[in-house]
């Protein structure tokens, strides 16, 4: 049943993947009506959500999809913000504002969690790419895969950071997926536009795969589900910091058992790549019965 459902959402998507759209702006009439279709798609996305029987979420995700297109088939509607929506679904955008993803996930059993996901580019043509989510297909082949809209790393995208290699832009998404039942995922996932549409991963992070040879195209850390771990851009520093991930059983190949070690490791963009960082916040260790020397506190005595 949801395989089936999941088909005919794909083919929603692909019909409604271009429409005109002339105007610079919304016009008065039209910022009105995108308000009250702003109501509805708010209102089926509780149900979608939160309806009491899971297995009917997928059928509120079908109609969330189709009263979407509706709003977005509307003369240049990349103008439209969608203030409310965005509180229940994610819609983000990066700082050059060429492109914007509505994204949100599907929570069916508790089991079966699905990502989706469209990014809208704007324009005299809509054009909306539908992201569909192959997550549980990639296995252990993850990082290394370059995939598109139609072959998807599923995620909930928290940020973009712009970069540009070889003069051409390249949008790095952070992300996260909590997919697996016993474990969590985080994701940086480069993002970019060509002539053949959307590209998912690049060779730009100088970190070799354990499956090859050659370097990773995405880069992931997985960990315990009940705990928390961290993989963001600091603006000061100007670069990624994650949490270095150690294995509770001492086995590096049980992911699910990875927690934060209290160290912290990361990437800085130079020379048109993710350059590897390690030990950014070191670890201070002590002998048996010593202690750490106190911190002045600015400010203080």
């Amino acid at each position: 049943m949801f395989k089936k459902s999941f088909c005919v959402l794909i083919l929603l998507w692909i019909g409604f993947s271009a429409t005109s759209a002339q105007a610079q702006e919304l016009s008065k009439d039209d910022q009105k009506q995108m308000a009250l279709m702003e109501d509805t798609l708010v209102s089926v996305a509780d149900s979608m959500f939160n309806a009491f029987i899971p297995d009917e979420r997928p059928a509120y995700c079908q109609k969330f999809v189709k009263h979407l297109v509706r709003a977005l088939k509307t003369e240049n509607s990349f103008a439209y913000n969608f203030e409310k929506l965005g509180k229940t679904v994610n819609i983000i955008a990066p700082t050059d504002k060429s492109f914007r993803i509505f994204n949100w996930l599907v929570v069916s059993s508790a089991h079966d969690i699905r990502y989706y996901g469209a990014i809208q580019m704007p324009g005299e043509e809509l054009k909306l790419y539908p992201l569909i989510d192959c997550t549980k297909d990639l296995g252990k082949f993850a990082e290394d895969s370059i995939l598109t809209n139609s072959r998807w790393f599923g995620a909930l995208y928290y940020r973009i950071v712009t970069t540009e290699m070889k003069g051409q832009k390249v949008y790095t998404l952070f992300g996260r997926n909590s997919s697996s039942p016993v474990s969590n995922k985080k994701v940086m996932d480069p993002l970019q536009f060509t002539d053949q549409g959307i590209v998912f991963g690049a060779p730009i992070f100088n970190v070799g795969s354990q499956n090859s040879e050659q370097r990773i195209n995405r880069f992931i850390i997985e960990y315990k589900k009940e705990v928390q771990a961290s993989l963001n851009w600091d603006d000061e520093k100007q670069m990624v910091y994650f949490d270095k991930l150690i294995s509770q059983v001492n086995d590096p190949n049980r992911k699910y058992t990875y927690v934060p070690s209290g160290e912290y490791d990361g990437f800085r963009w130079e020379n048109d790549q993710w350059n590897y960082m390690q030990d950014l916040i070191p670890v201070q260790k002590f002998k048996d019965g010593e202690a750490p020397a106190p911190v002045p506190l600015k400010g203080k005595d």
